[in-house]
């Protein structure tokens, strides 16, 4: 067995081979590929070091599965080239997650799906989608979904390192003046203008991606298409407001789900309690409800705050987390491989 990782030294490459070692992966030959600069450094990775490829077609040769974690442009230009080199190309990037020849898969959900791969790819969503999906899909096998209205909690490790080490430039220098945060004056003291426009830091930012022209961001509309793919309907009816919040990792989704049939919260709670990957946390009257901190190297999504909608007695309201870096990326991908063997 014969594993290339490309992105391998990034946070969810890293992540990747972290997962591969701890569920014992069948891997013989680990082919570890990152940029120019990576090149050459040596990985641990089974008890032995391995050093870091470039990316070139050769590097794919022989190999039964790639694992991508870099850009959509990298992935649109590499990720057919492993493919026809003979390896089955599972891609983290939103390159082809909406092809009709590239299924989108959850393996809790829809593991079928990973045989039906004419391009030989196969895609996984966006982190938050797989944050929402994970509860919503028992959820709409009992009751069929038809609509959603969602609001996202998304942490900062979503933006990379680089929106992690952001965030926490910004909380130590709101830490040095504490008289100016607590006076209302923090936005003197951390400055937003990098990774995200403002700071994060204190803060919430209810944009997340590029802005379309009728006013959704990229991030809300890949929410929405994804979720129709994934669970097979595609005339859902879904809106979403993506919102970045300063937390390092785990996203958060408010979601009101309705259905065709008048709901019960007493069975929603049975269903989810039983569903593969998803871990039930609803006693709020005890404190006992989903958070980022819960989540944080935690395999399962986190679902609480289940209640029936006041006014529609077809309609749920729920909170989701879900570790971005693990179920929503890394975890994700090697579960999809685990389904190739």
């Amino acid at each position: 067995m014969r594993v290339v990782v490309v992105g391998a030294t990034g946070a969810v490459g890293t992540e990747v081979l972290r997962i591969l070692e701890e569920r014992n992966f069948p891997v013989d030959e680990l082919v570890p590929v990152a940029s120019p600069r990576s090149i050459g450094r040596k990985l641990e990775f089974g008890g032995a070091e391995v050093e870091v490829a470039g990316l070139r077609p050769e590097v794919f040769d022989g190999a039964d599965i790639a694992i991508f974690d870099v850009s959509e442009d990298l992935s649109s230009e590499w990720a057919p080239v492993a493919a026809e080199r003979g390896a089955v190309v599972i891609d983290k990037s939103s390159a082809f997650r909406m092809d009709d020849e590239v299924p989108l898969v959850v393996p809790e959900i829809n593991a079928d799906q990973v045989r039906n791969r004419p391009k030989g790819i196969i895609a996984t969503p966006n982190c938050t989608t797989t944050a929402m999906v994970m509860p919503l899909a028992p959820l709409h096998r009992e009751w069929t979904v038809n609509r959603l209205v969602v609001a996202t909690y998304q942490a900062a490790s979503g933006s990379g390192q680089p929106g992690t080490d952001e965030l926490w430039e910004q909380t130590q220098l709101a830490a040095k003046e504490p008289e100016a945060v607590r006076e209302g004056r923090a936005g003197d003291v951390i400055k937003g203008g990098g990774t995200f426009v403002h700071p994060l830091a204190l803060n919430v930012l209810p944009k997340c991606g590029s802005v379309r022209e009728d006013g959704y961001t990229s991030e809300e509309l890949k929410l929405c298409h994804e979720t129709r793919k994934i669970l097979g309907i595609p005339d859902l009816k879904a809106t979403a407001t993506c919102v970045r919040v300063p937390v390092v990792t785990g996203h958060g989704v408010s979601a009101h789900a309705e259905f065709d049939s008048d709901v019960s919260v007493d069975r929603a709670r049975e269903i989810l309690a039983a569903s593969p990957g998803v871990e039930l946390a609803d006693d709020v009257d005890n404190d006992v409800y989903p958070t980022p901190l819960d989540a944080a190297n935690q395999d399962p999504c986190f679902v609480g705050r289940i209640r029936k909608d006041l006014f529609d007695d077809r309609a749920l309201e729920f909170f989701s987390v879900g570790d971005n870096l693990r179920k929503g990326a890394a975890l994700n991908a090697v579960q999809i491989a685990e389904l190739l063997l």
